[in-house]
């Protein structure tokens, strides 16, 4: 009898279920046997080890959210500066809300899993006014049989309520599950509660974008939304809205983290950075932090744009944010980026920062030589325009043929005038910026995958600018980063056409049944709007 024909007579080895009789072993069966036992414990010992490691980091992240949470409570009940004024208490209010609701929504998710049969209290809620119009939800089993070939009987319902909003108008989704039972054998059916965002929340999909939407992207306060919402008929607290943006920028975190890859997947990016206020919990004076713009090439098949909002503007978060990536960066002249440059990452300077030397130079004093220095530049720039919608390889193709004796040309005529002006002139400093980078400058002139200038990133970073005038500051390091990630979605989705709303309000209601190894499907680039039931 050989081994496994033993093991298959005796029950599972594997999984421990029973032994074979071991008198009826032969040595070499023994020895296999055994051999078995020994990988099987080796396997165990491995997954008790790599267990214990996630205990350890799970445990250690959970003393450093709830330290954090705690100094955000203290904070928050603190004493406030009488240098704030009564808005930017508000705006704070709000940050130090959304903090506290995000870190909870992640001290949950490490929690172990409740047993099915524990008991939990239901919160007792506010019933949403009877004056909003309601549009009624029949989740009904797919089957009116039982297993035993019974027909069901319709015996009850459960009926819980949702809250949606259009602009100026509430509305309310009300959500009716049927009892069934089967007299036969007393088997009880119902459909599922649907998988939401927010667990046992009022708010619909709808609504949370709205609220994201209005925060992030048409960047009102959410002190200002509670006033908005009251008008409408529905007072929802400003701390109730800080929850729900808590909630849904961790729960969208993942994809913002999918679309980083992607994008480093590409081998031409661009890169840029702009100050943005942060005020730390418990100082009285804001500091400047830094939000880095990563984005594709308006030639690239993938738009995409990601934000990542840093301390600092110190190089070593772009570092931190590249990685291992290796390719050619379209940036300006930062010190930041430099080291990169000598660990497999191709330096390309950005043309518009060289011609604004000499718009400036010009602006101020009409310098024919500046004027010169335009008419070269705007020659380049013509010929970027003829090629914009052409392949990489005919657009490499006619920059050879037509940008790259125009350039050459630009470069002898700089180093010849940079001899007849003196150091330090206005002149010699719009000359230098360009001939120290000119190799930088000019290596889009080899590759057609590559651009002139880094004005697309910039366009992209625009947003940020828009929104400090509106919230002034960031609160903390984390309401920073939850507004890149959000930020970082809602601009993708417009530079691949979507309408931001319609886009956050699909990926809202899909993300909570949403497979890990199906991220991707809900990457702006690849999202596809949902086809509504035809009636």
């Amino acid at each position: 009898m050989s081994l496994s024909s033993g093991l298959a007579c005796s029950g599972k080895i594997g999984g421990m279920t029973s032994l074979p009789n071991l008198d009826q072993l032969t040595p070499e069966q023994l020895r296999a046997l055994a051999a078995q036992l020994m990988q099987r414990v080796e396997s165990l010992d491995q997954k008790v080890e790599t267990m214990g490691k996630k205990i350890h980091r799970d445990q250690t992240l959970i003393e450093k959210l709830t330290h954090e949470i705690a100094q955000l409570k203290r904070f928050k009940f603190a004493k406030r500066s009488e240098q704030l004024s009564p808005d930017q208490v508000s705006l704070l209010d709000d940050l130090i809300d959304t903090d506290i609701a995000a870190i909870e929504a992640e001290l949950e998710a490490l929690k172990p899993a409740r047993a099915s049969t524990e008991v939990r209290q239901k919160p007792k809620r506010t019933a949403l006014p009877p004056q909003f119009p309601r549009t009624l939800i029949h989740h009904e089993p797919d089957n009116s049989h039982c297993q035993c070939g019974c027909a069901l009987k319709r015996i009850g319902e459960d009926v819980s309520e949702k809250l949606d909003y259009t602009p100026g108008v509430f509305t309310v989704e009300r959500h009716i599950r049927g009892k069934w039972v089967c007299d036969q054998c007393e088997t009880l059916i119902q459909a599922p509660v649907p998988a939401q965002v927010i667990d046992k929340g009022i708010p619909t999909s709808g609504l949370l974008a709205h609220v994201m939407i209005a925060k992030f992207a048409d960047h009102l306060p959410l002190y200002r939304q509670e006033s908005i919402f009251g008008r409408a008929g529905l007072v929802i607290a400003r701390s109730t809205l800080a929850q729900w943006v808590g909630n849904c920028g961790v729960q969208l975190q993942p994809l913002v983290d999918a679309l980083r890859n992607t994008l480093l997947e590409h081998s031409v990016l661009h890169a840029d950075e702009t100050p943005v206020s942060m005020l730390a919990p418990g100082k009285k004076k804001t500091h400047k932090a830094y939000v880095w713009a990563y984005c594709t090439t308006p030639f690239a098949d993938l738009k995409a744009a990601i934000y990542d909002f840093a301390p600092s503007r110190a190089g070593e978060h772009a570092r931190t944010f590249l990685g291992d990536w290796r390719g050619k960066l379209v940036c300006d002249d930062y010190a930041g980026y430099k080291a990169g440059f000598g660990n497999g990452i191709t330096e390309i300077g950005c043309m518009a920062h060289a011609r604004r030397k000499f718009y400036d130079l010009h602006e101020a004093n009409k310098s024919e030589l500046a004027a010169k220095a335009l008419e070269y530049i705007g020659g380049l720039y013509e010929i970027e325009r003829e090629t914009k919608d052409l392949p990489p390889d005919m657009r490499r193709e006619i920059r050879q043929t037509k940008a790259k004796p125009l350039a050459d040309a630009l470069h002898q005529w700089m180093l010849a005038h940079r001899q007849k002006v003196p150091d330090g002139s206005g002149t010699a400093k719009a000359l230098d910026y360009s001939l120290k980078r000119w190799e930088a400058l000019t290596r889009y002139l080899d590759d057609g995958a590559v651009p002139i200038d880094n004005n697309w990133v910039e366009n992209q970073i625009r947003p940020w600018a828009l929104g400090r005038s509106n919230w002034l500051f960031a609160g903390s390091l984390r309401s920073g980063q939850r507004a890149a990630a959000v930020m970082t979605l809602i601009q993708s989705a417009k530079l691949n056409r979507h309408d931001p709303y319609a886009y956050l309000k699909d990926v809202l209601t899909r993300l909570p049944t949403q497979k890990n190894n199906a991220i991707d499907e809900l990457l702006p680039h690849n999202w596809k709007p949902a086809i509504p039931n035809k009636v």
